[in-house]
């Protein structure tokens, strides 16, 4: 049997995630633009069509990709007001992605903070706030944001989470797994169960993955009749399929090309989560009876 039998296989035989409910309040938590189409596109779709309340809120406006900047400001040398703009470029691109999918502008939230710089203000900049080194702001910028001019600081960005919680108050809250090899991603995490952990709604969780291994999704571009397969560095955690639409699968490859600005440099890795099915696991962990598996080495 072929590794691409397997796999679909283990996908198959995954249980189903359960369906979105109405009148539920589902509020997913995204580091990046864009991160929420491939994670949950399929999802957020369901979500609307059955009624509940889906609400997207992103931690970084994803302004940190010098290259991208480069392209999109048509310089050699981007500079931070070009990156700056790539900011606010990837901020519209997102919330036309989301209202592709149905979500409304008043169900989402633009944060605003440092690409790439989560886990310092997790951690080191926690109170002092933190100098961007590619957009020069030590400030959200981000027309839109939530909060303008809140400082690039770890208690800053916790405040702003808060009050998306005590706005929305969410049944599910949708984040990544603590396996996503990007720290952005990860920290996150932290962020999340610290939150909800005071709010004693921990079981409120659940997590899914973008950057889940070497190569993976594998292989890239579009191949919309393929499982999503479970993720290398996460495999042991206890995954539930939700299953697409042709429809559903279509919406999401056009929200996904709405992120013209990353399309158009990682279209074969973005478009490789057009798959038939996407993963959500209910625990941030394995069950502790799971024997560890070692991670591989992983490229950004």
């Amino acid at each position: 049997m072929s590794t691409f039998s397997r796999s679909d296989r283990r996908v198959s035989e995954l249980p189903p995630a359960p369906a979105f409910r109405p009148g539920q309040r589902v509020l997913l938590l995204s580091p990046h633009p864009d991160d929420e189409t491939l994670c949950c596109g399929g999802m957020i779709q369901q979500g609307v069509a059955a009624g509940a309340g889906v609400y997207v809120a992103w931690l970084t406006a994803g302004d940190g990709f010098e290259f991208d900047a480069a392209l999109t400001g048509r310089t050699l040398h981007p500079g931070a007001q070009n990156l700056r703009e790539l900011g606010n470029t990837r901020a519209r691109e997102a919330r036309r992605a989301v209202a592709l999918l149905g979500v409304p502008a008043a169900h989402t939230f633009m944060l605003g903070y440092p690409d790439g710089a989560l886990f310092r203000l997790f951690s080191v900049n926690y109170v002092q706030p933190f100098t961007s080194p590619r957009t020069r702001s030590s400030a959200v910028y981000v027309t839109g944001a939530l909060t303008p001019k809140a400082p690039f600081s770890g208690q800053a960005l916790e405040a702003d989470l808060r009050r998306v919680l005590d706005r929305v108050q969410p049944d599910l809250v949708l984040v990544p797994a603590p396996q996503d090899f990007h720290p952005d991603h990860h920290t996150l995490t932290y962020l999340a169960l610290r939150l909800m952990a005071d709010r004693g709604q921990e079981d409120r969780l659940r997590f899914w993955v973008v950057h889940g291994g070497l190569e993976w999704p594998v292989p890239k571009g579009l191949h919309p009749e393929l499982p999503l397969t479970v993720p290398p560095r996460a495999r042991a955690l206890p995954w539930q399929r939700v299953d697409l639409t042709a429809q559903q699968q279509a919406r999401k490859v056009q929200a996904i090309d709405t992120y013209r600005s990353q399309t158009r440099i990682m279209g074969r890795f973005l478009r490789a989560f057009d798959r038939r099915n996407e993963l959500l696991s209910p625990a941030a962990l394995p069950p502790l009876s799971a024997p560890a598996s070692p991670s591989p080495a992983l490229a950004h």
